[in-house]
């Protein structure tokens, strides 16, 4: 495996433009590298495996070494990714492993002949749409093998292009706008200074919770567990050297479940003989998932990857306001959208988030780690906070030169990049950029659909921060008036446990949704479902979340309803909640829908001299 390991880094990872590389060292990937490498300059390799080698960003240095490795590649796609969402989920449909797999599946047949005179040749097939588990495995069946694709003329020639794309390649004219942010100095004239990647804690039943009390509860257990498991640790290993605590710390340590929640950097602290005492500062309002707020223990320690989040919300510091536009990591189509926060944003699940955000922050005795505010902190005292604008002058010059005469502020860029990334026209056009990078900027021809676009902006980020005080829309309550009904124990009456359509799959009923044994929903428009935010309509996230549940290794319990009634004093709260994004969704969709279309300044990101003296 080190060899192995050795020989992914030197051709795929050398080769990706991805920041993360990590997925690169999946199995199946191993897998192929190994197989390369053993078939030396002549042989076949042939895998069914997960086909998101096909078109992932990460695998972009895997698809150029395939076409620079073998001389012809066969791909049967069979499709099946359970990952995507609306049409693009229906057109997946099943997996040739039913609920084996999530993923999507290939056949890939990959030869590598060294007296042929093709060179990275890549045929492709693709098995369709919608299609159940046995059709598809009907189909391949009838085909039986390469040959009886090459029969049926069912081969598809891709050309990979510079960027190493086979599929969905990238509309070229992307490149000359506006690189959205730039973290280390690869993009010239980006708009953010520095961006951040949603906190990771890996460890969310323990560090995230509904409860403010019992998030500290189970934290100060943990560390409590920590702390005992430290004393044992060193009395059992008196003397023994720094390599030898960190070999030994794996296995030795109590790895039960209900305890603690155990990863690699944790035994690491373990292992340099480092305590912990649980700190009440590190309970931080944090938004878990899209429109759903809970408590966080904001911790470097026990969080495992903080990442650049503590230069926008610092740490020890809940005062410190801030916005930041949330970007899903895997854009999946033109049904995903941006979403404005102003809380610690986590990491979502299926590609993550990066944050862009109005300001950063620093403080003045932290290591200076990736800041490009440090030059704000000239004399600063030691401990202070210091607040600087995120959108970098030159990104604001852009915009200024653009339109001369104009008064254009940094707020304005901030919304009119938020308006901008809601446009359907933006995000159907460039699709195919959008799923391989970050969002790039244009400039609009005229002025009014620049400022009709940061207009959009404020109202979608004053609807999606605030989302909590908007007016709930006057849903029909199927047993009757909630304002006439006596109620009186409020606590047991909106209690929520779990959310749920009615009707039954496959014929649910979007327009009713059961809250609880009490209340029935009814008359919810469904026109509400069409605000998408990370593959999933936002009233659909507040269903997932305004629920209870224990996680089965911890055990622990995460209430909604503790969240209601210890932080907002409300236990009517997760109803006025789902009554409140039907609002949101819908007005939301209102503004994209009105949005200008794209009169986008081709050819040039931004305006040159000669036209600014015109």
């Amino acid at each position: 495996y080190p060899n192995l390991d050795e020989s992914i880094r030197r051709t795929y990872a050398a080769n990706s433009t991805a920041t993360n590389k990590n997925a690169l060292y999946d199995s199946y990937i191993r897998a192929i590298r190994w197989a390369s490498d053993r078939i030396g300059s002549s042989g076949v390799v042939g895998y069914v495996s997960n086909a998101g080698f096909i078109d992932a960003n990460t695998a972009d240095g895997l698809r150029k070494c395939l076409v620079d490795e073998f001389s012809s590649l066969h791909v049967f796609h069979l499709r099946g990714n359970a990952r995507t969402s609306g049409e693009q989920r229906r057109k997946e449909k099943d997996n040739v492993f039913g609920q084996g797999s999530r993923t999507p599946v290939a056949i890939a047949v990959l030869v590598k002949n060294p007296v042929s005179a093709e060179r990275g040749k890549i045929r492709f097939h693709d098995i369709g749409d919608y299609l159940t588990r046995e059709q598809k495995l009907a189909i391949t069946a009838r085909f039986g093998g390469l040959q009886g694709i090459t029969e049926k003329k069912g081969w598809f020639t891709l050309a990979a292009d510079e960027h190493g794309d086979w599929l969905n390649q990238r509309d070229k004219s992307f490149e000359a706008f506006l690189p959205l942010g730039d973290k280390d100095g690869a993009e010239q004239n980006a708009i953010f200074s520095n961006y951040s990647s949603g906190l990771k804690t890996q460890r969310d039943a323990w560090a995230f919770n509904m409860s403010r009390t019992a998030l500290a509860e189970n934290m100060r257990s943990m560390i409590g567990f920590y702390d005992t498991e430290l004393q044992r640790f060193n009395a059992a290993h008196q003397g023994a050297d720094r390599k030898t605590r960190g070999e030994r710390a794996d296995d030795f340590v109590d790895a039960d479940a209900k305890k603690i929640s155990w990863t690699r950097a944790l035994k690491a602290d373990l292992a340099k003989n480092k305590p912990f005492s649980f700190e009440a500062t590190a309970l931080a309002p944090a938004l878990y998932r899209p429109f759903s707020r809970q408590w966080l223990y904001y911790s470097r320690s026990f969080n495992e990857m903080v990442y650049q989040m503590p230069r926008l919300y610092p740490m020890g510091d809940v005062a410190a306001a801030n916005v930041a536009i949330m970007i899903e990591g895997s854009w999946r189509g033109i049904g995903n959208v941006a979403v404005m926060v102003d809380k610690i944003a986590c990491q979502l699940p299926d590609g993550g988030c990066q944050c862009f955000p109005r300001y950063l922050y620093k403080v003045s005795d932290e290591p200076d780690e990736d800041a490009p505010q440090s030059e704000l902190l000239a004399g600063a005292p030691a401990g202070q906070i210091t607040r600087g604008d995120a959108i970098t002058d030159e990104g604001l010059r852009h915009f200024t030169d653009t339109y001369p005469g104009e008064a254009i502020t940094k707020d304005d860029v901030f919304y009119y990049v938020y308006g901008l990334l809601h446009s359907e026209e933006y995000r159907e056009r460039y699709a195919d950029n959008l799923t391989k990078q970050l969002p790039r900027i244009p400039l609009m021809k005229r002025v009014e659909d620049f400022r009709a676009f940061v207009r959009a902006g404020r109202r979608l980020g004053d609807l999606h921060v605030n989302f909590e005080s908007v007016e709930p829309f006057p849903v029909t309550i199927r047993e009757g008036d909630l304002r006439l009904a006596n109620i009186p124990d409020p606590v047991a009456y909106y209690r929520v446990e779990k959310m749920k359509f009615g009707g039954k799959r496959p014929n649910q009923d979007k327009t009713t949704v059961i809250y609880n044994p009490k209340i029935t929903i009814t008359g919810i428009p469904l026109e509400a479902y069409d605000y998408v935010v990370n593959g999933k309509p936002a009233l659909e996230w507040v269903m997932e979340r305004q629920s209870v549940k224990t996680d089965s290794a911890s055990g622990i319990v995460n209430d909604a309803n503790s969240y209601a009634i210890e932080t907002v004093g409300d236990p009517a709260y997760p109803f006025m909640l789902f009554c409140r994004i039907v609002t949101v969704s819908l007005e939301t969709m209102k503004i994209v829908n009105s949005l200008p279309g794209l009169d986008i300044r081709e050819g040039a990101a931004r305006v040159t001299a000669e036209e600014v003296l015109a």
